[in-house]
């Protein structure tokens, strides 16, 4: 998992512990995304090729005060169970973005209720190689730094230290640099279902990922009754398996109703590409 890491400020050998949280997240259904008080548009960033060089991003400051944020790049990989963590060399058939990839500002300051852009741009083409690249653009919170109160010295509990942990949030957002032809092949497998403590309908599912290049799309889950009826008991959206990635393994819960029958008939399952003009990557059926 990704490794929480400490600051320490001291103020008269007292210390204040600020503790990140470093988030990821791939699985959400909107394309703007709020982290703590910051809104986000788009969720990622790719670079289709090396024809269009730079892209904004959009951020704005929802909270009630003016807030800070530091902006790096950062490495990661995803597991088969589609946990993230942090790493600092690539994995086999990984490539970093990062290199080839320049942003300005890096540091930015918003006021309440106004944005700011943030521009990131392509250089280096000449050495991209055929494939995809991926980083994580990290978006930091600058904690308000406060002195603190000092106790009378004749206090009991006085013991020379303190501290005061502050959760420092985090957001690290995918950036891909896809090169060439894409060559993606997704198979579906190891379907099974389950009901956890007997009631919540859950749905095993394996994805097996070969080719160049990552796929990122929507999962949908219907039930077809025995009589032919259809029923959408399962979404997933922006679900990802990068190029790093054999495997990836999901455990969906889907709608618990009267109106479906989970004893009888199939669940089919679709993951197809995000956006307009989709493409089925993959679908499997699971009697039932």
């Amino acid at each position: 998992m990704i490794k929480l890491e400490f600051e320490k400020f001291n103020f008269k050998k007292r210390l204040q512990t600020f503790l990140p949280l470093f988030a990821f997240f791939s699985l959400f259904t909107s394309p703007l995304f709020a982290q703590g008080d910051l809104l986000i548009f788009p969720k990622r960033i790719v670079f289709e090729g090396i024809q269009e060089r730079v892209q904004t991003l959009h951020l704005t400051n929802t909270g009630k005060d003016t807030a800070t944020y530091k902006i790096s790049y950062v490495q990661a990989r995803m597991t088969d169970e589609g946990k993230i963590e942090n790493i600092t060399e690539p994995d086999p058939g990984q490539n970093f973005a990062d290199p080839f990839l320049r942003f300005f500002p890096k540091t930015v300051s918003i006021a309440p209720g106004k944005s700011q852009l943030v521009k990131i741009q392509l250089i280096k083409i000449s050495e991209l190689r055929p494939g995809e690249y991926r980083s994580y653009l990290y978006f930091r919170a600058v904690p308000k730094i406060q002195a603190l109160k000092k106790r009378k010295e004749t206090d009991p509990e006085v013991t020379g230290v303190s501290i005061n942990i502050i959760p420092v949030f985090g957001y690290g957002m995918a950036n891909i640099i896809r090169i060439g032809e894409p060559d993606i092949k997704v198979h579906l497998s190891n379907l099974t279902f389950e009901k956890f403590n007997d009631s919540i309908p859950l749905l095993n599912l394996k994805f097996t990922r070969s080719g160049n290049m990552s796929t990122y799309g929507d999962i949908s889950i219907e039930h077809i009754s025995l009589n032919g009826k259809k029923t959408n008991v399962g979404t997933v959206k922006g679900f990802a398996i990068y190029a790093s990635n054999d495997v990836r393994k999901t455990k969906i819960k889907l709608i618990n109703t009267e109106d479906v029958n989970y004893e009888e008939g199939e669940l089919h399952v679709i993951y197809t590409s995000f956006g307009n003009g989709k493409t089925i990557f993959a679908d499997a059926k699971l009697n039932l």
